[in-house]
């Protein structure tokens, strides 16, 4: 007989005179298909359920009048810079909570649901998580905010003295997987897999191939026959009872980094000396909680898990051939458990659909340890949808303010600092002011511009956009930043997952269709890839098309365009090596067209400069660097002149006249930089040590 339990706990910061409160929805199933449901209240630790009513075709069905709450309180969008959680919770509360949930019950596996997830915004997909060695399923406490906002998320609770086979895991999580795709036959599944989770999750998905499911594995246990863990077996049944509470302490060195545990609530932003005061805290706190581990793995349990372990990377490895799911993995490079690193090659040749993304820094327990949210790696490495087909404009998930943080400061923070960016605007009269007043607030408003060398002005102009006006720029890039072709085993979360999570989109008249639709601030370059991988002396010369390509469909939606210019380039790095030098370079120039030779091609009808541009790494001899300078010129509506841009000749007229107007912005630009007193680097630093307002420029006029 196999049974399910859902209920709720809350919350997960459990006092000792807290007795948690549950809501179960409680399933047992006999040999046949037929089920039961208790009419009656039930509990789990002593602590009482509700159940649920369920519908005559087997179904549970919730309660009519929570179905109108939820209907209240779910929310269509999120905003900009939202909270996240990330940092709120760290491994000290993981092993407070897990003294709560591990009470022994005599019940099964079952699922329960984090309070601290909330509700997810309306047409969430359903995520399961698949817990590691532990069996608790708090495994995502560092996560559960974020992830409670774009998921339904269930997590898998396997007492401690369970000792259900793997074979039997399988098929209780195969059960539910089946009763989500039953009710929302549309939308994706996703299984997070830590540790023996992953295996697990593998197992599923190998079973149910036609089911539409998203794998995201952390450190999978498949590479057990060659773990750490492998010495433990002997060692472990020899081992004195009261000998075993240093057990934990061995599994704590072998399973993850302490340190990054300890640093998972310590603000970047704080200076090195009272960053290492309050990691110490963290470390010196934490330490002596280890011994509860004792209490959660005991000695016969950690016996029957190793053994559970062993079986469940036999069961994967066996069926790797049959998973069609799309598959997320996620390796450690200081995983001492487990040899992650090449068992992350190994899957990523061994299955159909599998990326991976590669943490050099971090232990074994990943989900637990400082680095970037869950939820931002699977926004940015394109994998959450809640259709079956991605969407890039429907499914996208704006920035945390932990994001913005994290980008802006640690990822591309010495760009930000160094190039110390001026941004003017030009108002309905004409006048340039400082900063984005004159720019609109409401959209949809289509930014037309000049794309610096490899792009190097989209960091100011993403962030200054967000700080200042809270508007998201939504790009449009090339699609090769999309595909992923050159992607390997040991790809690192890197400059291009973080274009994703900022908003970038594939260039394609579906999506800026899509876009200006939503009323979006669109981010568009005429010029694409062959202004960002110009040639020597080609700094600030346009590459557009020789006709029009989004003026009718901004007019189409009353778009406002607001056309921009760019300089900065020059004052940072010398271009001494472009596309017609590195060609002469024997082997290079056989790994560009190779490379490129698959690419993608976007403007197979058009000629001349513009046409598709082979992408390549120019090579850069940096400067110290000056200083960035952007003019936005004066806002263009279409709204009223829709009939009007429906000609061509008419649209043309008009795209000339933005293009000329990019062509005024640079010029004017390169003339007054000249007259900025903190265009050198030098001088700004001076400047900022001796004030602490922003660094002034020149004069406008």
């Amino acid at each position: 007989m196999a049974s399910v339990i859902t209920f709720r706990v809350s919350p997960f910061a459990i006092n000792s005179e807290y007795k948690p409160s549950f809501r179960v929805r409680a399933q047992s199933s006999g040999a046949g298909d037929s089920a039961v449901l208790s009419s009656h209240p039930v509990s789990v630790n002593g602590a009482p359920l509700v159940t649920e009513k369920r519908k005559t075709d087997g179904r549970l069905k919730p309660k009519v009048a929570e179905k109108k709450l939820a209907k209240d309180v779910i929310s269509k969008e999120l905003e900009v810079l939202w909270e996240d959680g990330y940092g709120t919770k760290s491994v000290k509360d993981y092993l407070d909570a897990a003294k709560e949930i591990i009470k022994p019950d005599g019940g099964p596996p079952r699922w329960f649901s984090p309070v601290d997830c909330g509700r997810p915004l309306d047409g969430s997909p359903t995520l399961l998580f698949l817990p590691g060695l532990d069996g608790v399923g708090l495994g995502l406490i560092l996560h559960h905010k974020a992830l409670g906002k774009a998921f339904e998320v269930r997590c898998l609770h396997i007492p401690v003295y369970d000792r259900t086979s793997f074979q039997g895991l399988v098929k209780f999580v195969e059960e539910t997987v089946r009763l989500e795709h039953a009710s929302s036959p549309h939308k994706p599944i996703y299984l997070v897999g830590d540790s023996f989770g992953g295996c697990l999750a593998l197992a599923v998905a190998a079973r149910n191939p036609t089911i539409d499911l998203v794998l995201i594995l952390s450190n999978p246990a498949t590479s057990f026959d060659r773990s750490q863990l492998q010495p433990l077996f002997p060692i472990l049944e020899v081992i004195p009872d009261e000998l075993h509470v240093t057990v934990p302490y061995l599994l704590s060195l072998v399973m993850g980094d302490p340190m990054k545990m300890a640093m998972v609530t310590v603000e970047n932003k704080l200076p090195p000396g009272v960053k290492f005061d309050q990691m110490s805290k963290n470390l010196t706190s934490l330490l002596p909680l280890l011994s509860g581990m004792a209490d959660i793995i005991p000695k016969e349990t950690l016996l029957w898990k190793l053994k559970l372990l062993k079986s469940a990377s036999a069961y994967a490895n066996s069926r790797l051939h049959a998973v069609k799911a799309e598959v997320l993995v996620l390796a450690s490079g200081k995983d001492n458990m487990l040899p992650s690193k090449d068992e992350a090659k190994r899957l990523k040749n061994s299955l159909q659909n599998c990326i991976v993304r590669y943490f050099k820094d971090n232990g074994h327990t990943l989900l637990l340890e400082e680095g970037i949210s869950l939820l931002t790696i699977i926004k940015g490495t394109g994998k959450y949808r809640r259709t079956r087909k991605l969407d890039s404009v429907a499914d996208f998930l704006p920035p945390s303010r932990e994001d913005f943080n994290m980008v802006f400061d640690q990822v591309v923070g010495f760009i930000r600092f160094a190039t110390s960016s001026v941004m003017l605007s030009t108002l309905e009269d004409g006048k340039i002011v400082k900063g984005l007043a004159g720019v609109p607030s409401e959209g949809p408003v289509l930014f037309v511009g000049y794309h610096m060398l490899l792009g190097f002005e989209l960091y100011s102009l993403v962030e200054t956009f967000l700080r200042e006006k809270n508007i998201m720029l939504r790009g449009i890039a090339h699609p090769e930043l999309f595909l992923g072709r050159l992607e390997s085993s040991t790809t690192e979360f890197s400059i291009t997952d973080w274009l994703k999570v900022m908003g970038a989109v594939p260039v394609s008249a579906r999506n800026l269709f899509k876009l200006l639709s939503t009323k979006s601030h669109v981010l568009l370059y005429p010029g694409g890839a062959r202004e960002a991988l110009h040639y020597k002396g080609e700094e600030y010369k346009l590459f557009w098309p020789e006709s029009q390509e989004f003026v009718r469909m901004a007019a189409r939606f009353g778009a406002t365009i607001v056309p921009f210019g760019s300089v900065g380039e020059d004052d940072i790095a010398e271009l001494v090596l472009d596309y017609h030098d590195i060609m002469k370079i024997p082997v290079v120039n056989d790994y560009i067209r190779e490379s490129t030779r698959d690419a993608v091609n976007i403007r197979d009808e058009i000629s001349g400069e513009v046409a598709n541009q082979e992408l390549f790494f120019p090579g850069l001899l940096p400067k110290v660097p000056g200083r960035f300078y952007y003019l936005f010129g004066k806002p263009i509506p279409t709204k009223g002149r829709e009939v009007f841009l429906r000609d061509k000749e008419n649209a043309n007229q008009l795209y000339l006249h933005i293009k000329s107007e990019v062509e005024r912005c640079i010029a004017y630009l390169l003339k007054k930089r000249e007259e900025d007193p903190y265009r050198s680097l030098i001088d700004r630093t001076v400047y900022r040590a001796t004030h602490v307002d922003e660094v002034p420029t020149f004069k406008l006029d």
